[in-house]
C-alpha cells in the first residue's frame, strides 16, 4: 500500500477533526498502529491544531484579573455571580474555523511543493532539450566535415611551422570544386589570452591575403577541426596569431604556419 498516497487523501485530517464515522475511525486507528508514518502524521496534525488554537487564545495575568474583580466589587458593591454557561454553537463555529484554516494550510503547502516540483521538471526538460540540440548540431558539423574530407576532389595541404613557432603545423582540407575549406589545427599551440588564430587564403602573384575566418573557441573544441569561409581559386593558406576579433591584414611577425596548394 502506498502510505504517502493514503496520507494525501485527507482522511487523517477528518479523523483528527472527528468527522469520520465509526468504521472510518476504526480504519485509521488500525493503519496508525501498523504504520508509524501515519501515526506521526496524526500527531503532527494534532500539534498544528493546538498551536493554532494557542495563537488565538488571549492571555490574562492573575494580577490583572484581581484588579478587574476589585473594580467590579467597588462599583456594584456586591458579588457578581459568574456562572458557567454552555456555548456549544460558538465553540463548534470556532473549532470549524480553526480546522478549516489548518486544512487550507496543509493543502497550500502540498500545492506549493507540487508547483516547485513541476518548475524543476520544466528546467530539467529544457536543459535536456538544449543538450539534444547541441548534440545534433555537433553531429551535423561532423558529418559535413567528413563529407568534405572524403570527397575525391578535396586536397590535403600541409602548413609548415614558421620562424615564430617552428614546431607548429596545420592541415587544410580544400575542395576546389566547391571552394569549401576545413582547418585541422591540432598542431597549433593554444593561443594566449586575448589572441586568436586567423586563417588567410592567398593569391601568389601578386601576393594577396584574404581573411577566411577565425579559429574561435579553440580551447573548448578538443577536435580542433574548424570550418571557415569558402576560398575560390586559393593558391596557398597561412595562419597568423592576431588580437581577439581578428585583423584587416596579417601580422607577418606572428605567422605560425604557411603552405601552398
Amino acid at each position: 500500500m502506498d502510505i504517502q498516497a493514503y496520507i494525501e487523501t485527507g482522511i487523517l485530517e477528518l479523523y483528527v477533526y472527528g468527522l469520520l464515522d465509526e468504521n472510518g475511525n476504526r480504519e485509521v486507528n488500525e493503519m496508525a498502529q501498523l504504520h508509524p508514518e501515519i501515526n506521526n502524521e496524526i500527531i503532527s496534525i494534532e500539534q498544528s491544531i493546538v498551536n493554532l488554537s494557542t495563537s488565538f487564545s488571549p492571555y490574562l495575568s492573575s494580577e490583572n484579573f484581581s484588579r478587574i474583580k476589585a473594580r467590579l466589587d467597588i462599583k456594584y458593591n456586591k458579588v457578581v455571580d459568574i456562572r458557567t454557561k454552555k456555548y456549544f454553537p460558538m465553540y463548534i463555529g470556532w473549532a470549524a474555523a480553526i480546522l478549516l484554516l489548518v486544512a487550507i494550510g496543509v493543502q497550500y503547502v502540498r500545492l506549493d511543493n507540487a508547483g516547485k516540483q513541476v518548475a524543476v521538471s520544466e528546467i530539467e526538460k529544457a536543459k535536456l532539450q538544449e543538450q539534444l540540440v547541441t548534440s545534433e548540431i555537433k553531429n551535423k558539423a561532423t558529418e559535413d566535415a567528413l563529407a568534405v574530407i572524403r570527397d575525391k576532389n578535396t586536397s590535403v595541404i600541409t602548413l609548415g611551422g614558421q620562424a615564430v613557432s617552428p614546431q607548429s603545423y596545420a592541415k587544410v582540407f580544400y575542395n576546389k570544386a566547391t571552394a569549401t575549406v576545413y582547418i585541422d589545427a591540432k598542431g597549433l599551440p593554444e593561443p594566449p589570452e586575448g589572441k586568436v588564430y586567423q586563417i588567410w587564403a592567398l593569391k601568389l602573384n601578386p601576393l594577396t591575403p584574404t581573411s577566411i575566418g577565425l579559429l574561435e573557441n579553440f580551447t573548448a573544441d578538443s577536435q580542433r577541426i574548424f570550418s571557415v569561409d569558402k576560398a575560390a581559386g586559393a593558391e596557398g593558406f597561412g595562419i597568423t596569431l592576431e588580437p581577439a576579433g581578428g585583423s584587416a591584414s596579417p601580422t607577418m611577425e606572428q605567422l605560425y604556419t604557411l603552405g601552398k596548394v
